[in-house]
């Protein structure tokens, strides 16, 4: 099922115990762009945190509820690594509650990164030399520098998108794919270049993404974009609409 971001940051978050929070901002690598943590404001239970859980622990989504389980006691997220309200997420403070969690950071598979194509992989928690090589490299001699592959979907919303030839619009949602929980297409609104037209862009045309200036690259021309199958925001996306969108761009399909 496709989600869009947005819809998502409205969803609870429910440990096995009990409610612990709300999505307040989903992270994805802007290289396999998977999804390596949601971050959930714990509201009153934990004032001033906020708490990362990752993928791997994501149960099925309850869409009439608008809530995501996790298979995490309220009581092991509690325990987590500490993270403020403002702080920004770093390499160090990912590495912190990998070791915690004893999560594989390269978890499952992806469509883009390396030309791997897939659903991933069951999880299985780092265990023995794993785990303990994980920990021993956590918080010692690491810069607690940001992450410049980590791109937040909440900050990512209102970049401008250039094709090969000039701008056609601006991010204004992405749409979340809960089998590999990755990114699966980026919604384009067209509106100051093809007024009224929203697309969808797939991470295999995004040729860079640039946080300082606040643009989206593509590979793709403005005719070509133009060109593409039309979409409509309130329709279901139907595996037919993908496959004729993915052979307008020649992209590879996501497993079809």
């Amino acid at each position: 099922m496709l989600l869009a971001a947005s819809a998502l940051q409205e969803y609870s978050i429910r440990a096995t115990d009990r409610m612990i929070g709300t999505v307040a901002d989903v992270l994805f690598d802007d290289r396999s762009w998977k999804i390596r943590w949601l971050v959930v404001d714990t509201g009153n239970w934990l004032p001033g945190r906020k708490v990362l859980i990752a993928p791997p622990f994501f149960s099925t989504l309850d869409i009439r509820a608008r809530v995501l389980p996790v298979s995490l006691t309220q009581a092991r997220v509690k325990a987590s690594p500490s993270l403020s309200q403002d702080e920004p997420v770093s390499m160090q403070m990912q590495r912190s509650h990998q070791a915690y969690y004893g999560t594989d950071p390269d978890w499952g598979r992806t469509y883009f990164e390396g030309g791997l194509a897939g659903l991933p992989l069951p999880f299985q928690p780092l265990t023995g030399e794993a785990r303990e090589l994980a920990a021993e490299q956590t918080g010692y001699g690491l810069e607690d520098s940001g992450d410049p592959d980590l791109q937040s979907t909440k900050a990512i919303t209102g970049y401008h998108i250039e094709a090969t030839d000039g701008a056609i619009g601006h991010v204004s949602d992405l749409l979340l794919s809960d089998e590999e929980w990755g990114v699966r297409y980026l919604v384009v609104d067209t509106r100051n270049w093809w007024p009224g037209a929203h697309v969808l862009m797939s991470p295999y045309a995004v040729r860079s993404v640039d946080p300082g200036d606040k643009k989206i690259r593509l590979s793709v021309s403005q005719a070509k974009v133009r060109a593409s199958p039309p979409w409509n925001p309130a329709a279901m996306i139907e595996r037919a609409y993908e496959t004729s969108l993915h052979r307008h761009y020649d992209w590879p399909g996501y497993g079809f």
